[in-house]
Order: structure tokens, then sequence, then C-alpha cells
């Protein structure tokens, strides 16, 4: 199995908001209450940028989740399997392809550290593409949010409410 480069990381893929509900509904609901105590990303360190083919890592004062998108609709939720202090090794790439987790890359995620979770959304795209069906997670942080979601396979962030085209599930 593909590890992304993360020692230990074993992504399980889902698609359908029902298969995905179903198997991470009751964990992700375990999070309200719980404060965001740091948000991970892969960074290319030659670019400058964020290396979005790798899962975000959001840590939950002790809880840490792993989501990461592939392919148009597939979703993997994970749990407390990255460290993000190990060095990322993307296999059989170039030397110079350097890779590193970060936790300040973004300042709109950044901005939401301390803050508590109040609620937990799947995002259900019915937008009339070839991602109708993708399902993408959003916490809640107060006034806030932070969603990832797929950006057509890789991860994407938003911060604002849900497009138009999401049905919401509230978990």
């Amino acid at each position: 199995m593909f590890d992304f480069g993360l020692p230990g990381y074993r992504p399980q893929w889902l698609s359908g908001i029902a298969d995905i509900s179903s198997a991470h509904a009751g964990g992700l609901r375990t999070l309200v209450g719980r404060t965001l105590t740091s948000s991970w990303l892969v960074w290319d360190l030659e670019d400058d940028a964020w290396f979005a083919d790798c899962p975000v890592v959001l840590d939950f004062d002790g809880p840490q989740v792993q989501i990461h998108h592939r392919k148009l609709d597939d979703l993997s939720i994970t749990w407390d399997g990255v460290d993000v202090r190990a060095p990322v090794s993307w296999p059989g790439t170039d030397p110079e392809f350097r890779l590193a987790w970060r936790d300040d890359a973004v300042p709109a995620l950044t901005a939401l550290r301390g803050r508590t979770v109040t609620g937990v959304e799947f995002l259900e795209w019915l937008g009339p593409d070839a991602a109708g069906g993708m399902v993408a997670v959003s916490f809640i942080l107060g006034d806030r949010r932070i969603t990832v979601h797929n950006a057509l396979d890789e991860n994407g962030l938003a911060f604002g409410l849900p497009e138009p085209s999401y049905r919401v599930h509230r978990l």
C-alpha cells in the first residue's frame, strides 16, 4: 500500500456518503467540544507551496484525524496514524524534491487554533460535474469553519460557508 512518504500511514479509501458516514460519523462526533490545537500540511520546500497530495492532519487536543482526498470521490479518514515529527520522503522522487510538515503555512488555518469544535458536517457535492457525490469534511468552530474537500485528486481547504451545490449532513 502506498504510504505517501509518511511512515506508518495507512489510508482507508471510501466513496459515497453512506459508506463514509457509516464508518466515520461516530468518531467525528466525538470531536465536538474539543479544541483544535494544531493543524499540519505537507509543504514543498523548493516551491514554498502546500503539497496537497498528502493528508491534512488536525489535532484536537489529543485525537488526531487525517483527512485525505484522491481521484474524484475517494476519501480517507484515519486516526492517530501520522507522526508529524517524522520526515516526509515521497517515494521514487528526485532528491531535490524536499517535503516537510508545517503547522503555520496557511494563516487562515493557523488562526483557528484554540477554537472549540461546535459541530461537524459531511458535505456531499451535488454539482453537475464529474465530482458528483464527493464528500468533504467540515468542522464548525464557533463562528468559523474549516472544510477539507476534494480539489480534483488532491485536498483543498475552504474557510467559509459551504457552496449551494453541497448537501449538508450534520453529524
